[in-house]
């Protein structure tokens, strides 16, 4: 969202959507306090990766701010991170008093003042300032004046690799909550979380993260106060507001984290090893673990990749079907823009019929390789083999086996094949569901089908720290007439 296009609120109508929401929209402190930890929590979680920002220090006010860095502690050493907190003013209602016995019971350590480093570069990784809310007034008074000039300090390190980001909630503490930083000797934070909308104050932030958090305004609010808030993606707690800063993509990299993987601790066939990994991605939740990126070559030598779903795997190898995803998902995703000089023209490019460009590479090379990469496992599985078309009784049961709505948009996609508009597809889409209203059988195209893998080398890849991965590659030989599957290691 552009930052332009986001309502910034005042000082007085943060109050009052606070009155009114815990008031006759019926929601308590602590919900509000619990969705503003875990929408913080969730916005460190997606800009600073676990594997290189482990140990977070978090100050907290004795206000509503500092419940809400209470929660996001909880969070993040769910997250798997190491929370500190430092948290000299401690409130004595109930509300407060829960959230600190809730962190001690995960033994996070509670830092007294006296005990910090003055220089918090060397301990920690991520400091946040959860001191102040909007509704502070004044001048902040001991400890936090003295840790409010500490986060200036450490905000002022001119090589920012060599600190720690600075994430602010809400309010940049010690920051005017409309003017900002008046005096510019303020805190700069890397990363600013507003919650429920963004107060005026957000407009002088220069840091190269602004979040929105606080997933709850519901449309009476929107409405009465006018605001303009962007849309939260899927099920995320968190919405970037801005650009997103370019990045040297040379700069990035990532230190894997994983178990070992030790040639004594996997199956003896790779089949087994498969199945064990991807049970545990979607055990794990992982989106579409069954994703895998389909390369072939063609006689003249010409690659060419995909992405395709797989869709039944057992020891005869490995089998996908044309035009995977549902009409509404796009079921022929457009991946490509040609030009030329006399129009525009779509090339629909994801999956495939038996007339499209990697059913034309199969047929003159039936050599083929799948990829799997599941990220958040640290882990791909590499398979090699030659690839045959499933019998005609095969593919019939599984395409009527998908919804009618994917039906439709398999007879209406005559993939690779150069359209002139999307409504061209529309309008032969709406005619077949015209056509098939009644709920009568839809016959499946000649064209559309499904390829199997026969597999004759897998590779499982777990990525390990400092580069020194590991790689287990199964290969086929010959012993005593019959064949059978060895296992090497590959140097990283």
């Amino acid at each position: 969202a552009a930052a332009a296009e986001v309502t910034h609120l005042s000082q007085r109508d943060a109050a009052d959507i606070d009155e009114q929401l815990m008031g006759p929209l019926g929601f308590s402190v602590d919900q509000l306090m619990e969705l503003a930890g875990l929408s913080v929590a969730t916005a460190v979680a997606e800009v600073y990766k676990l594997s290189e920002h482990t140990r977070v220090l978090i100050i907290c006010g004795p206000g509503n701010n500092g419940g809400d860095g209470l929660v996001a502690a909880r969070h993040l050493y769910h997250f798997g991170y190491k929370p500190f907190v430092c948290y000299p003013k401690r409130t004595a209602k109930p509300l407060y008093s829960g959230l600190v016995t809730q962190l001690e019971s995960l033994a996070i350590p509670f830092v007294p003042v006296e005990d910090l480093p003055q220089d918090l570069s060397g301990q920690y990784d991520i400091v946040i300032d959860a001191m102040f809310g909007f509704s502070f007034h004044g001048t902040p008074r001991p400890p936090f004046d003295d840790l409010i000039q500490m986060l200036v300090s450490l905000s002022v390190v001119g090589d920012s690799a060599k600190r720690p980001p600075i994430v602010s909630v809400d309010i940049p503490s010690g920051w005017h909550v409309e003017e900002g930083d008046v005096s510019g000797g303020g805190i700069k934070p890397d990363m600013l979380v507003s919650l429920t909308a963004p107060k005026l104050c957000a407009k002088k932030f220069t840091g190269p993260h602004h979040f929105l958090g606080g997933r709850f305004v519901p449309p009476p609010i929107s409405s009465k106060y006018g605001l303009e808030l962007p849309p939260y993606p899927g099920t995320s707690m968190c919405v970037r507001i801005g650009k997103v800063p370019s990045v040297d993509i040379s700069s990035l990299r990532e230190n894997y984290i994983s178990p070992e993987l030790l040639e004594n601790q996997v199956m003896p066939n790779p089949f087994d090893q498969f199945r064990s990994w991807f049970d545990e991605a979607v055990t794990a939740g992982l989106r579409e673990p069954n994703a895998m990126a389909l390369t072939t070559v063609n006689k003249a030598g010409k690659p060419s990749s995909r992405m395709v779903l797989l869709k039944g795997v057992d020891k005869q190898g490995f089998v996908w079907y044309v035009n995977n995803h549902h009409f509404k998902q796009l079921s022929i995703a457009v991946t490509s823009l040609q030009f030329c000089y006399s129009c525009l023209y779509w090339v629909l490019c994801r999956y495939t019929n038996y007339g499209s460009q990697k059913a034309h590479d199969l047929s003159e090379n039936s050599n083929a390789a799948l990829l799997f990469y599941w990220n958040e496992m640290n882990r791909q599985v590499r398979v090699e083999g030659s690839v045959q078309k499933v019998s005609e009784e095969e593919s019939e049961k599984y395409f009527h086996s998908r919804p009618r709505g994917s039906q439709l948009g398999a007879i209406v996609s005559k993939q690779s094949t150069v359209i002139s508009g999307r409504e061209v597809l529309q309008q032969a889409y709406k005619e077949l569901e015209q056509k098939y209203s009644d709920g009568s059988f839809i016959p499946k195209p000649d064209y559309w089908g499904g390829y199997r893998l026969t597999p004759n080398l897998f590779e499982f890849w777990q990525g390990q720290q400092s580069r020194l991965h590991d790689r287990l590659q199964y290969s086929q030989r010959e012993v005593g007439g019959s064949t059978e599957w060895h296992i090497q290691r590959l140097s990283p």
